[in-house]
């Protein structure tokens, strides 16, 4: 595929609408369904300015820009992500810093914040905890739309813990959002506090199931952003074990899930102390999050 795509970008045309239009041809050859959007985006980066300018103008590409462009394509072609590509992603009209070793934050999961959102504005100053933050996502769009409310968020990689600072230092949340680090309940001293809302968009992915995904996914994110085990529980498992040291009686825990998970994710929670409130669905009308409250 690398070779393939070498050889289709060896001759970049001058004018960026006629690159535009070459890269997207070689990405939906390569099974790429957003080429054109993409294509556009890394001519954006390839010429260090907007989209926006990027269609607006049509001036004949310097040949550092067309250098450029063309490696960026190439690494498109050989199913990179393109947000690694790119170094960004934009989750909740918010732009966060990615890159390799932390999971791309996903459209879907805005479900999970909006969701949270619809808890924090009953209690303004609610402690939040945001289980595996990763980028920081969650968190940050929380605290964003929040600024009331307390937020731990944790992780166990040390790159998705400094990528999560990057982009709260961005964001200029870091007096309302504490970085810890440790494997699930393991990064929360005995000393701290439960707290109101726990949300987590934890790995859900059965381990047999991993060849399957699109080569983006399973050939550059992060396995243990995705691995759950032979049935895909593993993590629900072992959140719904802490609830009822970590959870304040009243309080909520909202996670995300896979389609067609949803009982079986109330049914782990039910048996650690919590009732099922609803089974909330994205805007594709999937079963996307669950959220329970600790009785």
């Amino acid at each position: 595929m690398e070779r393939e795509a070498s050889a289709c970008t060896q001759s970049i045309p001058p004018k960026p609408g006629a690159a535009i239009r070459a890269a997207a041809e070689l990405l939906a050859s390569c099974g790429i369904e957003s080429a054109r959007l993409d294509a556009e985006l890394l001519m954006a980066a390839a010429c260090g300015v907007s989209r926006a300018v990027v269609l607006a103008f049509d001036r004949e590409l310097d040949s550092a820009a067309a250098d450029r462009f063309k490696a960026l394509v190439e690494r498109r072609a050989a199913r990179e992500p393109l947000a690694y590509i790119i170094g960004k992603r934009e989750f909740y009209s918010l732009e966060f810093v990615v890159r390799p070793g932390v999971l791309i934050p996903r459209p879907d999961t805005e479900t999970l914040v909006e969701t949270a959102l619809e808890f924090v504005r009953l209690r303004p100053d609610a402690t939040v905890l945001d289980l595996g933050t990763g980028s920081g996502a969650i968190a940050i769009a929380i605290a964003m739309h929040a600024p009331r409310a307390r937020i731990v968020a944790s992780d166990i990689s040390k790159v998705s813990l400094e990528i999560a600072a990057e982009n709260i230092r961005r964001h200029r949340c870091a007096d309302r959002i504490a970085l810890r680090a440790g494997d699930c309940w393991e990064a929360l001293e005995e000393t701290c506090a439960p707290f109101d809302l726990i949300v987590s968009n934890p790995p859900y992915v059965v381990d047999g199931e991993l060849r399957a995904l699109a080569p983006e996914v399973r050939d550059y994110e992060p396995r243990i952003a995705l691995a759950a085990g032979h049935d895909g529980m593993d993590f629900y498992r072992r959140i719904a074990s802490g609830l009822p040291r970590w959870l304040v009686r009243g309080g909520e825990v909202m996670l995300e899930i896979f389609a067609g998970r949803a009982q079986a994710v109330e049914t782990i929670v039910r048996g650690c102390g919590c009732e099922a409130l609803a089974q909330v669905r994205d805007l594709a009308g999937i079963e996307r999050v669950v959220r329970a409250r600790r009785i």
